[in-house]
């Protein structure tokens, strides 16, 4: 009998391994996983090095991640697409395609990183994008590995700012890719992932709906051009909590079509600070409603909590709500750019996407004494209307020197509190009139 069961069990394992040999080639057997199928709520796991990636830093694992994606994405029940813990894998710009079915958990434990730099990206691949995830529904993304931009020699190329002789600007290509990009896609968890060093946006989000973003943690240097931390374009319903996010440019950065935006306990810099906008570049409209940023730590940055627009643009920002932040020596706290502009060759014009109904309250801590604490610098044609403040504290970081005063040009609004230093330039109450310079309303 014993004979029998051992006899049975070799001849299954020869037929097993006959039967599979021709699919995955030399492939050594203990990394191919074929698990049962699981009980309900058990997730299958799709490694990617069961689909052929070799996870050593130079070998090519795209076609494995690919294949590896596509497998996972129509499978029915609850899985994993695992990059495990151990191997750094190297993948050339691609694109994650869905619809998949719901359920799907894409998993980083190990090191995904792209080519290094221009010359080694392939001529036939966008330079434009790394990692693009197109229309799926339901997807999580999350793990303790690290997702490695390898910026450095994009961020030298002489096209970019400050590369150039003087600090200016050269011509030659310039098109460097964002790491990850949500394109058409909805609810989705991006949680507990570490990134760093991205050649441009490290999280850029277009056309997406139901977001939300948690224990993040992303990195690049303060000089680093672009490298905006998560970037959010005609997205709503989003929720950005309990990340630190230090970079060269802004650590969040809220575009056109964006509204229900909630960001919570972020601690951001060195960087470019938490920006709505820039909006109504190339005479465009622009709609922005609904954002809340609050509870927050803003250090060491050129800007604190910022609304950037340019002049000829259409639209209106609206109903947002900065509260509990505090500023470490941050350059420009509190600021409001209608005038945006940084190629300084810009025509004056007389359209203007509108800012209104912006609550500033408990905004505390030190500003750099070189630049204003507070600026509203407001559209000659469209004021700045219904602006509240109340329980805003700025003081000078460098010890000995006084305050500076707050800047203000055709701003309106209320201060509920006094304000340190006292905001006197703000012109109390609406303005006796307002240009119809949009009449479509944004929502």
């Amino acid at each position: 009998m014993t004979f029998f069961l051992f006899s049975t069990q070799v001849f299954l394992t020869l037929v097993t391994c006959l039967f599979f040999f021709p699919i995955y080639g030399t492939l050594p057997m203990s990394l191919i996983s074929f698990p049962p199928s699981p009980s309900p709520g058990r997730s299958l796991v799709f490694d990617v090095r069961s689909f052929g990636a070799v996870g050593d830093g130079v070998s090519d694992d795209t076609q494995a991640f690919q294949l590896a994606w596509d497998t996972a994405c129509q499978a029915e029940e609850l899985r994993t697409l695992l990059v495990p813990k151990g191997n750094v894998f190297m993948i050339q710009s691609t694109i994650f395609t869905g619809p998949c079915k719901s359920g799907l958990t894409f998993k980083v434990e190990g090191t995904i990183m792209p080519p290094d730099g221009p010359d080694s990206w392939p001529k036939n691949k966008s330079k434009k994008q790394w990692l693009v995830f197109y229309r799926i529904n339901g997807l999580t993304m999350k793990g303790g590995g690290l997702i490695d931009g390898r910026g450095e020699k994009w961020w030298n190329l002489p096209c970019k700012p400050h590369k150039g002789i003087n600090g200016t600007t050269l011509p030659g290509p310039c098109d460097s890719p964002v790491a990850i990009r949500f394109f058409m896609s909805s609810n989705l968890r991006i949680e507990g992932l570490k990134i760093k060093n991205s050649p441009k946006f490290h999280f850029r989000f277009e056309d997406c709906q139901n977001v939300h973003i948690e224990k993040l943690i992303i990195r690049s240097p303060a000089l680093s051009p672009n490298t905006d931390g998560i970037h959010i374009e005609n997205t709503n319903n989003v929720r950005i909590y309990n990340s630190l996010i230090s970079n060269g440019d802004d650590c969040v950065s809220i575009g056109a079509g964006c509204y229900n935006v909630d960001i919570k306990n972020i601690k951001c810099g060195p960087s470019h600070g938490i920006s709505i906008g820039s909006l109504g570049n190339y005479n465009s409209r622009a709609c922005v409603w609904n954002i809340t940023v609050s509870e927050s730590v803003i250090k060491h940055s050129d800007n604190g909590v910022r609304i950037k627009t340019w002049q000829g643009g259409r639209g209106s920002v609206s109903k947002v709500t900065f509260e509990s932040i505090h500023m470490d020596n941050v350059r420009n706290p509190i600021i409001i750019d209608q005038y945006y502009c940084p190629l300084k060759n810009c025509i004056n014009q007389s359209s203007a996407v509108s800012v209104s109904n912006v609550s500033y309250s408990n905004i505390r801590g030190t500003y750099d004494f070189r630049s204003f604490p507070m600026r509203f610098a407001c559209s000659d044609s469209v004021p700045c209307t219904d602006i509240m403040l109340s329980q805003v504290e700025l003081l000078p970081s460098q010890q000995g020197h006084l305050l500076t005063n707050p800047f203000c040009w055709n701003v309106y609004g209320t201060v509920h509190t006094p304000t340190t230093p006292p905001l006197l330039c703000l012109q109390e109450g609406p303005p006796l009139s307002l240009p119809q310079h949009d009449v479509a309303p944004c929502y």
